[in-house]
């Protein structure tokens, strides 16, 4: 097998792929090599899903796609074509905020913020599964995102207020009431 030399790869055809992100569609046009993770940022100008770790390790550019929690890092845009993608971006409605980051700025769980949005795509996917999880159920979902500031048991509290205010209707919050 000849490996192609990195200075190469620009040689190699786009590839037209179809995305919905955020509830919008997108044609976009991609190498083969490309990851979602660059095409979410560099072509879509979303930079909520941060590069962390590069090896879907830390969780930081989660995102969910098809109704699952995935590192976009690992993810080859051309893999994602037809796919229904979610970031931080859309939780919520220009000028409000989900209860997901209302809970999270009330449990005082923000820190440097890095690792949030990764975050806040997992306790998202597991709040679509069920409004009551356990403590296990919210470890698990969780275990796929690292916080260098060690915030992990202000983000448990955080899922459990998150379901409440979704509970009681409370799903979006104004952001200019929030900031008050």
């Amino acid at each position: 097998m000849e490996i192609v030399p990195r200075e190469e790869w620009d040689n190699y055809p786009d590839i037209e792929i179809k995305l919905n992100v955020n509830g919008k569609d997108y044609k976009v046009k991609v190498k083969p090599y490309e990851r979602l993770l660059d095409v979410l940022r560099y072509k879509l100008g979303l930079t909520g899903p941060k590069e962390g770790c590069g090896r879907g390790e830390c969780g930081a550019c989660s995102v969910i796609m098809d109704g699952k929690v995935v590192p976009s890092c690992l993810v080859l845009a051309v893999r994602a074509d037809g796919s229904k993608i979610l970031t931080v971006e859309g939780l919520a409605p220009e000028g409000k905020i989900h209860a997901i980051q209302k809970a999270l700025l009330d449990t005082f769980a923000v820190q440097c913020g890095y690792c949030f949005p990764g975050f806040e795509m997992a306790i998202k996917a597991l709040l679509d599964r069920t409004l009551d999880p356990t403590d296990e159920e919210i470890k698990e979902a969780l275990s796929g995102n690292i916080c260098r500031c060690g915030s992990y048991k202000r983000f448990m509290k955080a899922v459990k207020l998150a379901a409440k205010y979704i509970k009681e209707g409370k799903v979006y919050f104004d952001e200019e009431e929030v900031r008050r």
